[in-house]
């Protein structure tokens, strides 16, 4: 966050040197408001990019196994181009690379979720996925796993068949 204000600061002041630049170039004949606007545009056009840039970084970034489960996109009043093209504010990644299952229950699956904002820290859960039943349920404290692979101290729910977290697992 604070490199991206630093980028931001820099690109006003760069941008609006250019401006000075050119008016001394052609003899003082620019507007004396054309280089303060200038350096505004530019540091508002660098923030449209770093905050449209922000979730094709990240992806590219993951390590292999970790796929996208879903994104979230956002529109903002006080931010009207999102009208035109909302920007990705959040999304949730599922760990594939370590699943686990139970030799006697090879269709519930313990997976790793991670939840990625734009602004906060990357969140983990660990969920159990049941693809035959098509239900999922968060690990607790509480939680026990049994010898033969049964599960006990969870409440199962039974979301609809778009569930973005079951496809991923479970391959839709």
């Amino acid at each position: 966050m604070f490199l991206e204000l630093i980028a931001v600061i820099f690109a006003g002041v760069a941008v609006a040197g250019v401006v000075m630049l050119v008016n001394r170039t052609l003899g003082n004949r620019l507007p004396a408001w054309l280089a303060p606007v200038a350096a505004g545009l530019a540091m508002i056009g660098v923030t449209v990019a770093s905050e449209y840039g922000w979730y094709g970084r990240t992806v590219a970034n993951l390590p292999d196994g970790l796929v996208v489960a879903e994104a979230v996109e956002r529109q903002s009043f006080y931010r009207p181009w999102t009208y035109v093209v909302p920007y990705t504010e959040r999304f949730v990644a599922v760990d594939t690379a370590t699943l686990r299952s139970h030799s006697n229950q090879p269709d519930q699956h313990l997976a790793e979720i991670f939840f990625f904002g734009r602004w906060a820290p990357i969140s983990q859960l660990t969920t159990v996925v049941d693809c035959a039943s098509w239900r999922r349920a968060v690990v607790a404290a509480q939680t026990t796993f049994s010898d033969t692979g049964e599960i006990d101290g969870v409440d199962w729910i039974s979301p609809s068949r778009k569930d973005a977290i079951l496809t991923a697992v479970c391959g839709g």
